[in-house]
C-alpha cells in the first residue's frame, strides 16, 4: 500500500478544514446540506447577528464551501446554497425528518416540482406529490420530453394547485425562489431548493440541467426523511 503525503492542494484542504472547525460555520453547512438559505434565515436560525453571520459566510466563501445566488424574483435578495464538491465526502452531519409525505411546489406545477416528485418517486418510499401556487393549464412538453430521456415517470395529467393539495403534516420542497418568498411563514416544515426555472430559459439543455441539479438535490434529501403517520407541524427557518 502507498500513502499520497504530496502537499497538492494541501492549503486548499486546510481552508476547507479551518472553516468547518468553527461551531457555527460548521452549524451553517449543516443547515445547507438540505437547502438553501437567505442570510436572514440563516441568522435566524443560528441566532447571531447579521455582522457576524457575514464573518462567517466570507470564511466560508473563502474557502469554497458555499456560493451566493440572486433570487429570481428579486434579484436584491441572495440564497447561500452548500458546494458540496469542496467537500467531497467530508459533509457534516445534516438535518433527519420524518413525514408522511413530501410536497414539492413551484409556481405552475408544470416542470420543477413535477420533475422533483418523479425523481422522489424512484429515490424514496416515502410518498410525494406536487402542487403550484398559481398552476399552469398544462404541464410544460419540454417537462416531459425530458423526463421520457430521463426514464421518468410523470404521473400528474394535469397542474394542481398548492390549496388543494396541501396536508398540515407534509413537508414543502419549495423549487422556485418566486413560490419561497410567497409562501412566508407556513405551519408545514419547509425546505428551499433554489432552482433557475427552465421554462424561463426556455430551450431542452435548460431541463436537461434543471433534473440534474433536483437528481442530485434528491439524492441528498431522501436518505435523511423517513416515513411516519402524523406529525406536529413545525414551522420552518426561510
Amino acid at each position: 500500500m502507498t500513502i499520497d503525503v504530496s502537499g497538492e492542494d494541501r492549503e486548499g484542504r486546510a481552508r476547507v478544514f479551518a472553516a468547518l472547525g468553527d461551531p457555527t460555520r460548521l452549524g451553517i453547512v449543516e443547515l445547507l446540506a438540505v437547502q438553501d438559505l437567505s442570510p436572514d434565515a440563516l441568522a435566524a436560525a443560528l441566532e447571531i447577528p447579521g455582522n457576524l453571520l457575514a464573518h462567517h459566510l466570507k470564511v466560508l466563501d473563502a474557502a469554497g464551501l458555499i456560493v451566493r445566488v440572486p433570487s429570481q424574483k428579486d434579484r436584491r435578495r441572495t440564497y447561500v446554497r452548500l458546494e458540496r464538491e469542496a467537500l467531497e465526502g467530508l459533509i457534516p452531519a445534516a438535518p433527519r425528518f420524518s413525514a408522511p409525505r413530501v410536497l414539492f411546489v413551484c409556481t405552475h406545477n408544470s416542470a420543477r416540482s413535477v420533475l422533483a416528485e418523479a425523481l422522489w418517486r424512484e429515490a424514496s418510499e416515502v410518498p410525494t406529490s406536487s402542487a403550484g401556487t398559481h398552476p399552469a393549464e398544462q404541464v410544460n412538453p419540454k417537462a416531459r420530453r425530458v423526463a421520457g430521456r430521463e426514464h421518468l415517470t410523470l404521473t400528474q395529467t394535469a397542474p394542481r394547485s398548492l390549496t388543494d393539495v396541501l396536508r398540515p403534516d407534509d413537508l414543502v420542497v419549495s423549487v422556485c425562489d418566486a413560490v419561497n418568498e410567497e409562501l412566508g411563514e407556513l405551519d408545514n416544515l419547509h425546505l428551499h431548493w433554489s432552482i433557475p426555472d427552465p421554462a424561463a430559459i426556455g430551450n431542452d439543455a435548460a431541463f436537461t440541467t434543471a433534473v440534474a441539479d433536483l437528481r442530485e438535490r434528491v439524492s441528498h434529501l431522501a436518505p435523511r426523511v423517513s416515513r411516519r403517520r402524523g406529525s406536529s407541524p413545525r414551522k420552518a427557518h426561510r
